[in-house]
């Protein structure tokens, strides 16, 4: 592959994925890693980190159901009401000294702060949880975990909520929460109020 084909891939990837490392990409393009931070500077792509901080400081929606300290990793995208974005990476204070492997409470932490997050509303609890664990997470590795509202409508004032926690590519945790909101008011299906909040 001729190097300009193998940046315009590099784009297409990154443009797909920009929270791909470039270890991934070294793995995808089958090129060393200072080749692909060579083609990332020429082509003036940032590193991970800083598209990360990009993402952040753009104008997405602002967390209203708990402080932003309290919610498990960094949210690099949110559309109240509808999706959110969190990205965690897993450090020696989330792993079990002896194996490396994330503790599941922090990667189940990550999806349920998000859950709640993406609710726009100043009280939001998680009611129930239906998760499952795909994987183990290791030291090192980010977690990108992705929100989407299911439902709005019904079932006393409580919203449906699927988070997808990927390493990579690869999917590591799934659930479906149930969040209690305070808010009563009636909802449609897709996150449009039918009602004005005065």
């Amino acid at each position: 592959m001729s190097k300009k084909e193998r940046q315009q891939q590099l784009l297409a990837i990154i443009e797909g994925n920009p929270f791909v490392t470039d270890r991934e990409l070294t793995r995808q393009l089958k090129v060393s890693i200072q080749t692909i931070r060579l083609d990332r500077m020429e082509l003036g792509i940032p590193e991970l980190r800083e598209r990360m901080k990009q993402m952040a400081e753009h104008s997405y929606d602002q967390v209203r159901s708990l402080p932003a300290d309290e919610v498990v990793g960094d949210i690099v995208d949110l559309q109240l009401d509808r999706s959110g974005i969190s990205i965690f990476e897993i450090r020696d204070e989330h792993v079990f000294s002896r194996n490396g492997i994330a503790r599941g409470h922090y990667v189940f932490g990550q999806a349920n702060s998000l859950a709640v997050a993406i609710i726009n509303d100043e009280i939001a609890l998680t009611a129930s949880a239906d998760i499952r664990f795909v994987r183990m997470v290791r030291l090192g590795e980010k977690c990108i975990a992705k929100a989407q509202v299911r439902s709005l409508a019904g079932r006393n004032g409580k919203a449906e909520v699927d988070v997808f926690t990927y390493v990579g590519e690869e999917l590591v945790f799934q659930g479906h929460f149930i969040v209690y909101r305070s808010a009563i008011e009636e909802y449609s299906e897709g996150g449009n109020r039918s009602a004005d909040r005065h």
